[in-house]
């Protein structure tokens, strides 16, 4: 049967769905539309470039599931397109005793969610690949890695374009026409009638999705801002592969840590602050819409009150090197302000619910003709082949 399907957004999982639609339905008509000027400039690109496998995710969750599955694709992927990538393995460590329970509970998590060689490493072979961390406990995940997602995503629109895709960019969808068996959608300027439409608009999602189907908002994308710093070249000895610090488990965020990038330059952060925009990338922008859209949602009011010395913390953090700083330096002493210069921000699309908790699993929702992923966090990225046959083959 002919199919006509529009993707909605031109991050890494927009452009994931429509090169797998192409692969599943080749006689289809499928446009990707794009409000920017080119793809990719949000989520995608903003992060620090990591393969994530699937440590931290609930074991059973869409997240522990599509996580194993998606690195897996994602690293055929690079290697089948000479993408630029390093499964050169990432180290989680325990700096205090609370941290050693939650790393041997990790690590019972990873082996549950299907990861090869996980391994605690001996203060021997922790020195051989991280001299300058201190810690009590480290854990090796060796299925973890780097890669350039930008050049992920300018061979999945080169692919997409050569099988017959189409791109549309510097076009933001406004409206939406159900019909009995059919989608119109609109610019406000051109029409297309499609027989179903998927919406991967990231930070704008949940605000698509009411849009879109004319119903309230199931959940709402609350931005947090992540600021990194960069070590100068004559500290990047410093850091050799990827550093993380056990992660709190209340929370979605993964703490200070440091990165090596594809491009050899080395990263640390980032925190996890509110953002006053949704696509606010530093502390000066500021949009009305989006701070009143999250401040005056009860579920954002609940959360703050909950978790009051969390927001605190990180809101210093960002305001005051010192505090960002003192996280650093858990993992690696040696650290000091000298050897950082500014770095790169991106913003997270963090869905919330009403009772003020944030929703640490991918959710995906249908709507008659259209499919709606409101929530796709890390790793959102690394996953996107395997959310995208998700989506396709079972909504």
């Amino acid at each position: 049967m002919s199919k006509r399907i529009a993707v909605i957004g031109g991050g890494i999982i927009g452009l994931a769905t429509v090169y797998k639609l192409r692969i599943k339905y080749p006689q289809a008509k499928i446009i990707l539309f794009e409000k920017e000027i080119s793809l990719g400039l949000h989520q995608s690109s903003r992060n620090s470039g990591v393969l994530h496998c699937g440590l931290y995710y609930q074991p059973g969750s869409l997240k522990a599931k599509l996580a194993v599955s998606g690195i897996e694709q994602m690293t055929k992927f690079c290697l089948e397109n000479n993408v630029s990538h390093d499964i050169c393995g990432k180290i989680v460590f325990a700096t205090n005793e609370k941290d050693i329970k939650l790393l041997d509970d990790l690590a019972d998590r990873g082996s549950k969610n299907g990861l090869d060689g996980l391994k605690f490493l001996s203060n021997i072979e922790l020195k051989t690949r991280e001299p300058f961390v201190s810690a009590k406990k480290a854990l090796l995940v060796p299925q973890e890695g780097i890669v350039d997602y930008k050049e992920v995503m300018s061979v999945m629109a080169n692919r997409i374009k050569s099988q017959g895709g189409e791109i549309i960019l510097s076009t933001k969808i406004t409206s939406v026409i159900n019909k009995a068996e059919t989608v119109v959608v609109s610019d406000d300027k051109n029409e297309w009638e499609f027989d179903l439409i998927y919406n991967c608009a990231g930070l704008f999602s949940d605000r698509n999705y009411e849009k879109f189907t004319h119903k309230k908002r199931p959940l709402r994308i609350v931005p947090f801002r992540g600021e990194y710093l960069m070590l100068k070249p004559e500290a990047k000895k410093l850091v050799n592969h990827l550093i993380y610090p056990v992660p709190d488990p209340a929370y979605p965020f993964l703490g200070v840590h440091f990165t090596r990038l594809i491009n050899g330059e080395r990263e640390v952060g980032p925190n996890a602050v509110f953002a006053f925009k949704r696509e606010g990338y530093s502390n000066r922008d500021f949009s009305f819409k989006d701070t009143i859209d999250a401040a005056t949602y009860i579920g954002f009011i609940k959360f703050v009150v909950n978790n009051f010395a969390f927001s605190m913390d990180e809101f210093f953090s960002s305001m005051f090197i010192e505090k960002f700083l003192k996280k650093a330096k858990k993992l690696i002493p040696d650290i000091d302000a000298s050897m950082f210069i500014k770095g790169t921000a991106g913003v997270r699309a963090q869905a919330m619910n009403a009772d003020g908790k944030l929703l640490m699993d991918f959710n995906i929702i249908r709507e008659k003709n259209q499919i709606h992923v409101l929530n796709a966090p890390s790793p959102g990225a690394t996953a996107s082949l395997a959310i995208a046959d998700y989506i396709i083959e079972n909504y």
